[in-house]
């Protein structure tokens, strides 16, 4: 699938990694539909919305416009939602939901980016609440991903604070790299989307993962690897050791880790604001 992953002890390096599609194989996002609406969050029409776009999703990709028509319908739709609510239900569910569909090809390449010293990113366009929990269910070091933003009542306001997508993937990696002393010519990146492109090309070693059909062109135009990831499995199946928490301690550790994911995208943000 990859050639040997090489190790280089100094400068640091890292591996980014795409979320849908890339390391699981649905949209993070909408995968949590179902008990987005058993909780009370959403109505059945929104359960068969978000089905259908996750099947568009699943069929063919979503080019710029689709994923900015996705962007505006999920910022109107959690209007209102109590954030806690929302990590709780993630945190609940995460396992039954995110844990089958996990790419074992992708699990494989974390594991080997992580034994040649190499920190392990998760770059994702869905929302933090959401890809934080399954960044620590794969052990990843860091997290970038969408934030909205929180109203005084601990609600979203259906605004978007820091939108995780197209160019501004690879100007977070930029910086994250600065800020971590990462030699961007030695890094890794892995995505399935021609929207990623600012990403891949912002490394010294893009890899092309169940590209699209924009992505496959560009990436046989530049000669970069594609690797086809299709045998998604259970952590369990692959760790036979791993053993589930208690409910309680996975609301907690999804708690705990959103809070760390968010320290590490503050200095970002911050910089962002000061830019501006």
């Amino acid at each position: 699938m990859l050639g040997p992953v090489e190790n280089h002890s100094s400068p640091r390096t890292a591996a980014f990694f795409d979320l849908d599609k890339t390391v699981i194989a649905k949209s993070s996002t909408l995968t949590f539909s179902k008990s987005f609406y058993q909780g009370g969050l959403i109505n059945r029409r929104a359960v068969l919305r978000t089905a259908y776009i996750q099947f568009v999703f699943l069929a063919g990709g979503a080019d710029h416009e689709q994923m900015e028509r996705m962007r505006a319908y999920l910022s109107a739709l959690c209007k209102g939602w109590d954030v806690q609510q929302v990590r709780e239900l993630v945190a609940e569910t995460l396992h039954d939901l995110i844990d089958p569909i996990i790419y074992d090809e992708a699990a494989s390449l974390i594991e080997e980016h992580h034994t040649a010293g190499r920190d392990v990113v998760i770059v994702s366009t869905s929302g933090a609440e959401v890809v934080e929990p399954i960044g620590e269910l794969l052990g990843a070091d860091r997290v970038v991903a969408t934030r909205m933003v929180v109203g005084e009542d601990g609600c979203f306001t259906g605004e978007v604070e820091y939108y995780a997508y197209g160019p501004t993937k690879a100007e977070a990696i930029r910086e994250l790299a600065e800020a971590e002393g990462y030699d961007l010519d030695r890094c890794y990146a892995y995505s399935d989307s021609a929207t990623d492109l600012p990403m891949l090309e912002a490394v010294g070693h893009p890899y092309a993962v169940n590209p699209d059909r924009a992505l496959r062109r560009a990436a046989t135009a530049r000669d970069w690897p594609v690797l086809v990831f299709n045998r998604p499995v259970r952590l369990k199946q692959r760790l036979p050791a791993f053993r589930l928490p208690p409910r309680p301690a996975l609301v907690a550790a999804a708690a705990v880790g959103a809070a760390a994911a968010t320290a590490g995208l503050v200095w970002y943000a911050a910089r962002k604001r000061t830019a501006v």
